[in-house]
């Protein structure tokens, strides 16, 4: 009897698993075709990378397995069968974190195959009816309690200057938000500076007949997706106001009016330093040691002064 597409798709996934956990890079490249993918978000090469044919699959798997230990190939959902294709979605695990993946199947070999990072162990997403959600109030009196907007105001007024951030994301485009959005999330201290005055005029100041290409449920960020009525091509103009709103909803830390001047890597002290322009009266020199806690701000009150340390 020929097995169904479920049957198929558990079958790749168990064999899949138990060469990756012999460590066996050449018996798990061969369960590919020979020009099959395998695209990687994070997971196992904590970088966006796309293997194309068994060599470089193998070589991929070789270079990473000992640290990754990927396993519990488990599917999720039932596969579908069109055209003698299978295709399925599947969950895993690494060493560090826990992923979902793709996979497209053909003639009993593996045509592509995605495997991306979603959480990592011990630092899951504060979120969910049963999970440890932040309770957004205090119960009780507390002397000098500071409110929830206190809070986001010194926040807001530390970051980038007694408090340095962990990550400073150049650019508050749909991209930038959406990975700020997603390290708040982690608990990861960010900053995003951008030149434009508003988040979102990036879309308002283009050109007035701009639209969005992909249909609507192709372009959801993380957390808030897109209402059910919202136009299937998206107006430039009515992005640029989702953008602000989303900056605001998520609690990014934006520097409007801020330009990049210049990065350089310090490697006496195991950092870098980022020198920003903020609306033109303030330079900024952001510095990240190797240290946590250690920081360094520097100013001047006009662009051609040199950098006082304050």
């Amino acid at each position: 009897m020929i097995p169904g597409p479920d049957a198929t798709a558990a079958r790749f996934l168990a064999s899949l698993g138990e060469a990756l956990a012999r460590g066996d890079a050449t018996s798990a490249a061969g369960l590919f075709e020979p020009g099959g993918f395998w695209r990687d978000f994070v997971a196992l090469t904590w970088n966006l990378t796309t293997c194309e044919g068994r060599e470089e699959i193998r070589a991929m798997l070789a270079a990473t397995l000992v640290t990754a230990r990927p396993g519990a190939w488990t599917l999720a959902g039932p596969a579908k069968q069109s055209d003698g294709l299978i295709e399925a979605w599947f969950t895993f695990e690494t060493a560090t974190g826990r992923g979902t993946g793709h996979l497209r199947l053909r003639e009993g070999r593996c045509w592509t195959l995605l495997t991306t990072l979603q959480a990592l162990k011990g630092f899951e997403e504060r979120c969910g009816r049963n999970g440890n959600r932040e309770p957004g109030v205090e119960h009780g009196v507390t002397r000098n309690r500071l409110s929830w907007l206190e809070r986001r105001e010194a926040e807001a007024a530390e970051l980038g200057r007694s408090r340095q951030p962990f990550c400073l994301i150049v650019g508050g485009g749909q991209g930038g938000l959406a990975l700020a959005a997603r390290l708040g999330r982690l608990g990861v201290p960010t900053l995003v500076i951008d030149r434009h005055a508003r988040a979102g005029d990036a879309w308002r100041k283009r050109y007035r007949s701009l639209a969005l290409h992909d249909p609507v449920w192709y372009d959801h960020l993380p957390y808030l997706p897109f209402p059910d009525h919202w136009p299937v091509f998206s107006p430039k103009d009515k992005i640029g106001d989702w953008l602000e709103m989303y900056a605001r909803v998520m609690e990014i830390n934006l520097w409007s009016s801020t330009t990049c001047l210049g990065a350089r890597r310090d490697e006496a002290n195991d950092g870098w330093e980022v020198e920003v322009d903020r609306d033109g009266e303030v330079v900024w020199a952001i510095r990240w040691p190797g240290q946590p806690g250690i920081v360094g701000v520097y100013r001047a009150e006009r662009i051609d002064v040199p950098l006082q340390r304050l």
